[in-house]
């Protein structure tokens, strides 16, 4: 049955209480309150994570698995860096997705990291893991451009917040994925669709080289659906973990807004569009999500609007009677049949395990929403892309930036407040409409991956494929992870699913167990 509505008034339905599974498979009902959460996050921190990964080659295993394979010495970090360092030589060429590397630095990590191990001294869950980090991240010692001229010798001073707390879990970096101009510009130049920018150039993808990546997280979901590295962090202002995420197909997550500090990246904190903004993981399994996310989040001192949640434990979250919204098409961006199917069949394997499915999303709020984002984020005539240039010295700004620039008027102030004013009332809109379902199945992106090459006067713009199915949940800051769900042929198809705010639980749980019907995950042609 369909149903597309507004949303329902505030006092027509009461949040559902989620049925969870405690201790040999009972049933209690789990609110939203902080000492709930608190609990969970206790029990999610000290239970030791076990791998359902089946892979048996090492650099496409999981990071969880991984992690428990260090720990116990069944495999060396140096083996394990050596191996990574191999495969990205291996396919880079091929991929452009590692854009600078640190590989001398990665292996005297690694050495150390298993000469502390036979001195009983483990740094975490990561301990002798190599990661990839997205270029728009600083790194300590490692050029950080952000795909921007002005930072083409940029040598980071510090770690990112988000990359220091894998480095003090014990993770080794081995280098930095491309991304576009500010993490906005897409491939920089008229008719391209990929990440990329005039430093570094184009980065593709690894199941079809003339195939785009998405962004702006394209080279951390090429090089690791390549098997380039365990894991990599990116960050989602409109769809830059997710989008990447379905078109490489591997899994990520764009966490609940201001759970992750974005300090250390080169559009960080404050400003109008603050809330849109979270850095996240990506990984080729959803037990990785799992591991990282938790050890990437709550404050830091810096990032003022960061908040200190607990972390409930995706383990207790039972299918069975959990509440389904899913849709195929949002009837906005013309969706290709393949992903409205990979949707309906990731709904059939939700009603398969118990839980009760609808078909229905809110047609009127996806529409507003999206016209009033469109209009906000240009309203200012694109100045605080102007702003970040003067900042970081980028007097030569890519075509695309440079495009956007010149394209447009400021819209009056009183009209700039209407907006903002409009966008709150929009999220209530969205919030009252959620209160009668749990999670919501829908795509990533209206197609799979498209050719890097589109013709001259086709610019990435807002209008991208994933715009309108990404956008209203960086609006509304709700968590979402992507993890692939198709079946047939050969380009990945990701479908996101959403979840109430602070409850990555549920969202990393449902995708797990869509992971497991689907496969996930599986080796690229390269």
């Amino acid at each position: 049955m369909k149903k597309y509505k507004a949303a329902q008034s505030e006092t027509s339905q009461s949040r559902r209480k989620f049925l969870t599974l405690i201790g040999a498979g009972s049933a209690a009902a789990m609110s939203l309150s902080t000492s709930t959460l608190a609990a969970a996050s206790e029990k999610s921190s000290a239970r030791r994570l076990v791998s359902t990964d089946k892979t048996d080659e090492l650099i496409f295993m999981s990071t969880v698995k991984l992690s428990e394979m260090i720990r116990t010495k069944k495999v060396s970090s140096v083996e394990l860096t050596q191996a990574y360092i191999d495969r990205i030589e291996d396919v880079n060429y091929h991929l452009n997705a590692v854009v600078m590397q640190c590989f001398d630095r990665a292996m005297d990590e690694a050495k150390a990291a298993d000469a502390a191990l036979r001195k009983k001294q483990y740094m975490g869950p990561l301990h002798g893991i190599p990661m990839t980090l997205k270029d728009s991240f600083e790194a300590e010692g490692v050029i950080s451009t952000g795909g921007t001229l002005g930072r083409i010798d940029f040598v980071g001073k510090k770690d990112a917040t988000v990359l220091a707390r894998m480095r003090e879990n014990g993770a080794i970096l081995l280098g930095k994925t491309n991304t576009p101009e500010f993490t906005l510009a897409g491939g920089g130049m008229r008719g391209v669709r990929t990440t990329g920018n005039i430093i570094y150039g184009l980065s593709k993808n690894p199941y079809d080289l003339k195939r785009g990546t998405s962004g702006s997280s394209g080279g951390a979901g090429s090089i690791i659906a390549a098997g380039g590295a365990a894991f990599d962090i990116g960050t989602d202002w409109g769809g830059s973990v997710r989008l990447p995420s379905s078109t490489n197909g591997i899994a990520g997550i764009k966490p609940t807004s201001v759970r992750c500090p974005r300090t250390g990246h080169i559009v960080d904190y404050g400003g109008v569009f603050d809330s849109w903004q979270q850095p996240g993981p990506m990984a080729r399994r959803v037990e990785d999500l799992i591991l990282l996310t938790p050890l990437m989040s709550g404050p830091d001192g810096r990032d003022a609007a960061v908040v200190p949640m607990p972390w409930p434990d995706p383990a207790l979250i039972d299918m069975k009677g959990l509440k389904v919204a899913y849709y195929p098409s949002n009837l906005i961006a013309e969706t290709a049949e393949e992903t409205q199917n990979t949707v309906r069949q990731a709904a059939k394997w939700m009603e398969e395990a118990g839980a009760e499915v609808m078909e229905d999303m809110p047609l009127d709020i996806f529409t507003e929403l999206g016209e009033i984002r469109r209009e906000l984020v240009a309203g200012d005539a694109w100045a605080f892309l102007k702003r970040a240039g003067d900042l970081h010295g980028s007097n030569t700004l890519s075509e695309s930036i440079q495009n956007r620039l010149d394209s447009g008027s400021p819209i009056s102030a009183d009209r700039y407040s209407e907006l903002l004013t409009l966008q709150d009332k929009n999220r209530t809109k969205m919030l009252q409409w959620f209160q009668q379902y749990d999670v919501i199945l829908c795509p990533t992106t209206a197609t799979p991956a498209e050719e890097i090459d589109q013709g001259l006067g086709n610019e990435w713009t807002s209008s991208k494929p994933g715009a309108s199915y990404c956008g209203p949940y960086n609006t509304t800051g709700w968590p979402v992870t992507v993890v692939r769900c198709d079946t047939n042929g050969t380009l990945p198809i990701g479908v996101q699913c959403v979840a109430h705010p602070w409850r990555e639980d549920v969202s990393l749980a449902v995708a797990q167990y869509l992971e497991s019907r689907s496969g996930g995950w599986r080796r690229p042609m390269i």
